[in-house]
C-alpha cells in the first residue's frame, strides 16, 4: 500500500511521497480527495477488491493503520 501511495503521489504531485507512518492521519497526508480516489482505484486494480464497496456500512478510516486494517478485514479468502 505504501508503494501504491508513493506512485499516486508521484503521479499527482511530481515529487517523492512523504513517509506514511501507521499513525499518519489520512487527511493530513497531503493527498486531496481526487488523489485518494485514484489511490483506492489503484489498490483495487492491484489487489482485486475494494473494501469500500464490499462493506455494508460506510466507514472512513482516520489513520493509515486503520486504512490498512480495513483492507485486511475485507480481503477475499
Amino acid at each position: 500500500m505504501r508503494r501504491v501511495f508513493a506512485d499516486v503521489w508521484l503521479s499527482e504531485k511530481g515529487s517523492d511521497a512523504p513517509e506514511l507512518a501507521d499513525d499518519t492521519v489520512l487527511l493530513d497526508s497531503g493527498l486531496d480527495s481526487l488523489g485518494f480516489a485514484i489511490f483506492v482505484s489503484q489498490l483495487e486494480e492491484e489487489l482485486g477488491y475494494d473494501p469500500f464497496t464490499l462493506s455494508d456500512n460506510a466507514y472512513y478510516p482516520q489513520t493509515f493503520q486503520e486504512f490498512v486494517a480495513f483492507y485486511r478485514q475485507y480481503k477475499p479468502a
